[in-house]
């Protein structure tokens, strides 16, 4: 069985994706949450196992963290065959017929950031996902000829932060379409749980749902604070996660009990303070805050927007009766934003 990583054109390696992977389920039956999802997969794996052919295609949709790439891997685990793994962004029209002319039969090749492809190569796929095909094209000029090759079936597993860019073309080529949904506290204090045996980290049940409130419904952020408690614990304590020790370790992160981070915070602080609660442009805001108006837009929006902490509004953003609570401001009763966020 044969895995192989391209992430930005480089094989993935190094110590903390390792334990990334270490963390990840690989059986459908260790994947935490996402139950319709996963009954609807499970029959469809079943399926394909019992007719020996390759499953359909499949787009995961969802922010990120939310196990779309553990998704991947279960697919590939349930069904025996090999992956690919590669990164949308990095892959040019040749690397595609490489690829794929690789891929034995029932393989899995995943995808990541699949919005992200050149149109050079999402168009070489679209016979590759219908026809098990591809289309090469020898020489140039008049004497050019087109020479297909034919593949053996095999499954794409494509995943997308951003639906909404996908082409209409390569969106209809999947079979199967799921959106993974932000999980509750208690399934994220079950992954922990499993995390924390798979680390030989003891901890606390209280503890676990203490980090899980505060992970933001993401399954890797939960995981990624699971490791700094783990540190404090070990460092400063006797290893053992207990209550105290994560509220100590939580306390040091600077993670607030709704699981907001200094840069989180940083930006409801600008909105508050330098604009008057807003509204206030995208493009401004990042200059006050030295960010890139992408990484407000996809990084720290969503999980505020969730929160009901900002709102977005045709005039900019303005933060709300919530968001200003929690920031400790009470919003004036007669100020634009106040009548924005009440109409």
């Amino acid at each position: 069985m044969k895995t192989v990583g391209l992430v930005s054109g480089v094989l993935q390696d190094g110590g903390d994706e390792e334990l990334d992977r270490s963390l990840r389920p690989r059986r459908l039956q260790d994947f935490v949450g996402q139950e319709r999802i996963k009954e609807q997969l499970a029959i469809a794996l079943e399926a394909a196992r019992s007719r020996s052919e390759a499953l359909d295609h499949v787009l995961l949709a969802g922010p990120p963290g939310l196990g779309k790439t553990s998704l991947a891997h279960v697919v590939r685990e349930e069904l025996g065959v090999g992956i690919r793994t590669v990164a949308g962004p990095a892959l040019e029209r040749k690397d595609v017929a490489a690829i794929l002319t690789s891929l034995e039969e029932r393989d899995v090749l995943f995808i990541d950031e699949i919005h992200r492809l050149s149109s050079a190569a999402e168009e070489m796929l679209y016979p590759a996902l219908e026809d098990f095909r591809i289309d090469i094209v020898m020489g140039q000029g008049p004497a050019a000829r087109t020479l297909a090759l034919d593949l053996p079936p095999f499954t794409l597993v494509g995943a997308t932060t951003r639906t909404g860019l996908l082409t209409t073309p390569l969106r209809d080529r999947f079979g199967m379409t799921f959106r993974l949904e932000y999980y509750a506290p208690a399934e994220l204090a079950s992954i922990l749980r499993r995390s924390a045996r798979i680390l030989a980290v003891e901890i606390a049940d209280e503890a676990a749902e203490e980090i899980a409130r505060r992970a933001r419904g993401t399954p890797r952020v939960a995981n990624r604070i699971l490791r700094r408690v783990r540190d404090v614990a070990e460092v400063r304590h006797e290893g053992v996660v207990t209550t105290e020790i994560a509220h100590e370790a939580l306390e040091l992160l600077e993670v607030d009990e709704h699981g907001l981070e200094r840069a989180d915070r940083a930006l409801l602080d600008a909105i508050v303070g330098k604009f008057g609660g807003g509204p206030v442009g995208l493009s401004t805001l990042a200059v006050a805050l030295g960010e890139e108006p992408d990484t407000i837009e996809d990084v720290y929006e969503p999980y505020l927007l969730q929160l009901g902490f900002i709102q977005r509004t045709p005039r900019g953003r303005v933060v709300t009766e919530h968001g200003r609570r929690h920031v400790g401001s009470v919003a004036p009763p007669d100020t634009e934003a106040g009548r924005l966020f009440d109409a």
